[in-house]
């Protein structure tokens, strides 16, 4: 069976897009580890199928390099609105998505026809430590409360950590040394599958910079160290205005190694903006 596909990235965080509209794609879990390997097959973070949704006008399924299936990715569903628009599937630049961790709304910019860039409600951030989840005892806070700036051993150090939850569990370490400078091989494991954090873990890695941004470094549960990560970049910001190296309400640029995504954080909301990019088009024999 062939199918037709599309290579997509939001700050080169890239994956395989299937059209799943009108046909499913069978098996994607053991589809998404052959494709995305990078001299094998297609290559890419993951696929992401775009499906039928009775409840918003299109539904995201996302699955990393392992074959798991993520409850949400932003970077991602910036590119499915892009396809959805330019696709004329959805010709509306106000669209709603369905995914594992809810409804996200979407504004899209256009231009001649194009989607420039995207901007994504994605929803309330979640701090209680049992609904990340992480191990509310082992930071020694109840299940209720946030864990932020809290210190966690992790390969022989002490790190201060702030978990935040953007519909993915994330870990977000404020770093003064060089975040380039990090062995992200050695300490991404470890964070991920250290027993605090029971469904395993995202691990962003900042450093402030002059003006209140950030650059951040990214290690993904599943899919190891990534260029970007929309949800990690909105759980850094989160976490920033948290520990009081950003303000709440004030727009948040955080850079990563494939692009830049600028953050607002309310009470209510976080919001991500940032581009979307189609690489190329093509057909695979499944």
């Amino acid at each position: 069976m062939v199918r037709p596909f599309v290579k997509m990235h939001g700050c080169g965080n890239d994956y395989i897009y299937f059209d799943c509209l009108r046909e499913p794609l069978p098996n994607p879990e053991a589809l998404s580890v052959r494709l995305s390997e990078r001299h094998f097959g297609i290559g890419g973070d993951g696929i992401v199928l775009i499906c039928p949704s009775h409840t918003a006008d299109a539904r995201m399924r996302m699955f990393n390099l392992d074959g798991s299936e993520g409850k949400m990715c932003g970077n991602a569903i910036r590119c499915v609105g892009k396809y959805l628009y330019e696709s004329g599937a959805v010709p509306r630049e106000e669209m709603s998505i369905e995914t594992l961790s809810g409804i996200r709304r979407l504004h899209l910019a256009t231009a001649g026809g194009e989607v420039s860039s995207v901007r994504v409600d994605m929803g309330r951030a979640e701090l209680a430590a049992a609904h990340i989840p992480v191990d509310a005892a082992g930071f020694g806070v109840e299940p209720c409360e946030p864990v932020i700036g809290r210190p966690l051993q992790v390969g022989g150090r002490e790190f201060a950590v702030t978990c935040v939850s953007m519909g993915n569990p994330h870990c977000v370490v404020f770093l003064e040394e060089d975040v380039d400078a990090l062995d992200l091989a050695r300490l991404g494991p470890l964070f991920e599958f250290h027993p605090l954090f029971p469904d395993r873990i995202n691990t962003e890695f900042c450093n402030p910079l002059p003006g209140g941004e950030f650059k951040m470094r990214v290690w993904e549960r599943g899919s190891g160290e990534t260029l970007a990560c929309g949800t990690g970049a909105c759980a850094s910001a989160v976490a920033a205005c948290l520990t009081g190296r950003a303000e709440w309400g004030h727009d948040i640029k955080i850079r990563l190694r494939g692009g830049e995504l600028t953050i607002h954080c309310t009470d209510e909301a976080v919001y991500m903006t940032g581009g979307a990019t189609t690489v190329f088009k093509g057909e695979v024999e499944l």
